[in-house]
Protein backbone atom coordinates (compact mmCIF):
# COMPACT_ATOMS: atom_id res chain seq x y z
CA UNK A 1 0.00 0.00 0.00
CA UNK A 2 1.15 3.60 -0.91
CA UNK A 3 2.57 5.71 1.84
CA UNK A 4 2.16 9.41 2.48
CA UNK A 5 0.11 11.25 -0.27
CA UNK A 6 -1.08 8.23 -1.77
CA UNK A 7 -2.36 6.75 1.28
CA UNK A 8 -6.16 6.51 1.01
CA UNK A 9 -6.26 6.78 4.93
CA UNK A 10 -10.48 5.78 6.22
CA UNK A 11 -12.36 8.06 4.57
CA UNK A 12 -16.54 6.76 5.13
CA UNK A 13 -17.78 6.42 2.04
CA UNK A 14 -21.53 5.67 0.77
CA UNK A 15 -22.64 4.59 -2.51
CA UNK A 16 -26.08 5.64 -3.05
CA UNK A 17 -28.31 7.53 -5.87
CA UNK A 18 -27.53 10.67 -7.12
CA UNK A 19 -28.79 12.48 -10.48
CA UNK A 20 -26.52 10.69 -12.83
CA UNK A 21 -27.68 7.25 -11.28
CA UNK A 22 -25.19 5.60 -8.65
CA UNK A 23 -22.50 8.13 -6.88
CA UNK A 24 -20.32 7.39 -4.44
CA UNK A 25 -20.46 9.98 -1.36
CA UNK A 26 -18.39 11.57 1.57
CA UNK A 27 -19.89 10.07 5.22
CA UNK A 28 -17.04 12.14 6.81
CA UNK A 29 -14.86 14.87 5.89
CA UNK A 30 -12.11 15.18 3.50
CA UNK A 31 -9.40 17.38 3.33
CA UNK A 32 -8.10 19.21 0.72
CA UNK A 33 -5.30 17.22 -0.54
CA UNK A 34 -6.07 14.03 0.86
CA UNK A 35 -6.05 10.59 -1.18
CA UNK A 36 -9.54 9.62 -0.96
CA UNK A 37 -9.98 6.08 -2.98
CA UNK A 38 -7.68 4.41 -5.38
CA UNK A 39 -9.28 3.84 -8.82
CA UNK A 40 -8.53 -0.39 -9.23
CA UNK A 41 -8.94 -3.01 -11.80
CA UNK A 42 -8.03 -5.29 -14.13
CA UNK A 43 -5.22 -4.42 -16.28
CA UNK A 44 -5.86 -5.15 -19.82
CA UNK A 45 -3.56 -6.74 -22.40
CA UNK A 46 -2.99 -4.64 -25.66
CA UNK A 47 -5.70 -6.71 -27.99
CA UNK A 48 -8.13 -5.90 -24.93
CA UNK A 49 -7.67 -2.12 -24.47
CA UNK A 50 -8.57 -2.25 -28.22
CA UNK A 51 -11.75 -4.50 -27.96
CA UNK A 52 -13.07 -3.75 -24.85
CA UNK A 53 -16.56 -1.76 -24.91
CA UNK A 54 -16.42 -1.31 -20.78
CA UNK A 55 -16.91 1.96 -20.11
CA UNK A 56 -14.98 1.77 -16.93
CA UNK A 57 -11.87 1.91 -18.57
CA UNK A 58 -9.07 4.07 -17.55
CA UNK A 59 -5.63 4.56 -19.13
CA UNK A 60 -3.14 4.86 -16.52
CA UNK A 61 -0.31 5.44 -19.09
CA UNK A 62 0.00 4.93 -22.91
CA UNK A 63 0.97 1.37 -22.25
CA UNK A 64 -1.15 0.27 -18.97
CA UNK A 65 -5.21 0.40 -19.56
CA UNK A 66 -7.29 -0.91 -16.36
CA UNK A 67 -10.74 -1.98 -16.78
CA UNK A 68 -12.63 -0.63 -13.54
CA UNK A 69 -16.06 -2.28 -13.82
CA UNK A 70 -15.81 -4.27 -10.87
CA UNK A 71 -18.36 -3.50 -8.35
CA UNK A 72 -15.31 -3.78 -5.31
CA UNK A 73 -13.57 -0.46 -7.22
CA UNK A 74 -15.71 1.96 -5.23
CA UNK A 75 -14.61 4.79 -7.28
CA UNK A 76 -16.03 3.45 -10.34
CA UNK A 77 -19.03 5.03 -8.72
CA UNK A 78 -17.41 8.41 -8.54
CA UNK A 79 -19.25 10.24 -11.34
CA UNK A 80 -18.18 12.79 -13.61
CA UNK A 81 -18.47 16.99 -13.57
CA UNK A 82 -17.38 20.31 -15.22
CA UNK A 83 -16.83 21.67 -11.81
CA UNK A 84 -15.11 18.41 -9.52
CA UNK A 85 -14.21 18.34 -5.76
CA UNK A 86 -11.71 16.12 -6.97
CA UNK A 87 -9.03 14.91 -9.37
CA UNK A 88 -6.75 11.78 -11.00
CA UNK A 89 -3.08 12.04 -10.07
CA UNK A 90 -1.68 8.58 -11.15
CA UNK A 91 1.72 6.95 -9.26
CA UNK A 92 3.83 4.00 -9.78
CA UNK A 93 1.07 2.62 -12.60
CA UNK A 94 -2.32 3.28 -9.93
CA UNK A 95 -4.48 5.89 -10.36
CA UNK A 96 -5.31 7.83 -6.85
CA UNK A 97 -8.43 10.24 -6.67
CA UNK A 98 -7.29 13.30 -4.74
CA UNK A 99 -9.48 15.98 -3.21
CA UNK A 100 -8.95 18.93 -4.55
CA UNK A 101 -10.92 21.37 -1.89
CA UNK A 102 -12.43 20.32 1.52
CA UNK A 103 -15.61 17.73 0.64
CA UNK A 104 -18.64 17.93 3.69
CA UNK A 105 -20.34 14.59 4.72
CA UNK A 106 -23.11 14.23 2.12
CA UNK A 107 -21.52 15.81 -0.79
CA UNK A 108 -20.77 13.70 -4.07
CA UNK A 109 -17.83 12.75 -4.99
CA UNK A 110 -17.21 14.12 -8.63
CA UNK A 111 -13.86 14.22 -10.97
CA UNK A 112 -13.45 15.73 -14.95
CA UNK A 113 -13.62 12.70 -17.10
CA UNK A 114 -11.44 14.06 -19.60
CA UNK A 115 -12.71 15.79 -22.87
CA UNK A 116 -12.08 12.19 -25.00
CA UNK A 117 -15.06 10.42 -22.78
CA UNK A 118 -17.02 13.56 -22.31
CA UNK A 119 -17.21 14.05 -26.19
CA UNK A 120 -17.72 10.07 -26.53
CA UNK A 121 -20.22 9.29 -23.78
CA UNK A 122 -21.64 12.45 -21.63
CA UNK A 123 -22.35 15.26 -24.49
CA UNK A 124 -24.78 12.83 -26.53
CA UNK A 125 -27.17 12.49 -22.89
CA UNK A 126 -26.57 15.77 -22.13
CA UNK A 127 -24.01 16.51 -18.83
CA UNK A 128 -26.02 15.82 -15.45
CA UNK A 129 -23.57 17.69 -13.41
CA UNK A 130 -24.43 20.53 -10.74
CA UNK A 131 -22.96 22.84 -12.88
CA UNK A 132 -24.88 21.36 -16.12
CA UNK A 133 -28.14 21.13 -14.80
CA UNK A 134 -28.46 22.99 -11.00
CA UNK A 135 -31.63 21.73 -9.14
CA UNK A 136 -34.55 23.77 -10.91
CA UNK A 137 -32.98 24.47 -13.79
Amino acid sequence: MPKGKFSTGEHELVVKRSRAGLGLFAFSPIKKGSCVVEYTGRVLSEEETHTNKSKYLFAISDKKMIDGRARSNRARYINHSCRPNCEIETWGGRAFIMAKRAIKPGEELSYNYGKEYFEAHIRPMGCRCNKCSPIGK
